[in-house]
């Protein structure tokens, strides 16, 4: 099966966002990785369970926001400290990346997340603002965990 590489850079919708987390990169990338354990520290998400290793392939099901949703693996690439998830969640088709990088003694994390559907044309605007509310409270709450 052919994966997405990157986000839909056409998509109606994308965020990008990033911070700085003073905190070791095999931390960070830890706490990030283990999809089963993003309840423990990320308030939003009240179930995730990943149906096996962090790879290619493998899903996971997750919920956040009263939400339910099934994401697939499109790439996990522990040496470059980068993930890319997505597939389709009610009506919209959603691309999500994940960067880590090693800046001296921080961590700067980078997300950007692309979502296209007829939910998004019909409502952009609020869709927009509510992923990026979501993507910032997602950072902070991994900050907040890894520091």
């Amino acid at each position: 099966m052919t994966y997405p590489t990157t986000i839909d850079e056409n998509a109606p919708v994308i965020a990008d966002h990033t911070i700085r987390i003073a905190a070791p990169l095999a931390r960070v990338w830890e706490l990030h990785t283990r999809i089963g354990l993003w309840p423990d520290w990320q308030p939003a998400i009240t179930e995730a369970r990943l149906d096996g290793p962090v790879a290619p392939g493998t899903t996971f099901h997750w919920e956040t926001a009263g939400l339910s949703i099934d994401s697939t693996v499109y790439e996990a690439d522990e040496a470059r400290h980068r993930i890319l998830w997505g597939g389709p969640a009610h009506g919209i088709t959603g691309v999500h990346e994940w960067t880590f990088t090693e800046d001296g003694d921080e961590v700067v994390v980078r997300t950007r997340e692309s979502w296209a559907g007829a939910p998004v044309e019909a409502d952009r605007d609020h869709l927009a603002a509510a992923l990026d509310d979501s993507l910032v409270s997602w950072l902070d709450a991994l900050k907040k965990a890894a520091e």
